[in-house]
């Protein structure tokens, strides 16, 4: 698959999983900047969800605008390096600044 871009959303074959991941087939964002995503043979993602989230930043970000069917949640602690072979159907984008709002929030998990 060419022409995954960061910020663009995709449905993705997540299974198979273990313990607490985010499993099935579900919309993910891709973090990975365009020249990763285009040699790579890999993507790196954050899982989206429908079902509303108790936590705010820095565990979930509500999607606004993204063109999705219903309202959406990325889950930020669910970041995965999957194929790009798991990747379907292209669902839509992520604006700048979420996706600012998102790498901010996955720095302040992991510093």
């Amino acid at each position: 698959m060419a022409g995954i871009l960061r910020g663009e959303i995709y449905w993705a074959d997540l299974n198979p999983v273990r313990g607490h991941g985010q499993a099935g087939l579900r919309p993910v964002v891709i973090l990975s900047n365009d020249l990763f995503n285009r040699h790579s043979g890999t993507v790196i993602a954050m899982a989206i969800t429908s079902q509303q989230q108790r936590v705010g930043l820095p565990l979930a970000l509500q999607l606004d605008g993204a063109s999705l069917p219903r309202a959406s949640w990325v889950k930020i602690s669910q970041v995965r390096t999957i194929s790009v072979e798991r990747l379907g159907k292209r669902m839509g984008e992520v604006g700048p600044e979420q996706m600012s709002q998102l790498t901010n929030s996955l720095v302040e998990l992991i510093t």
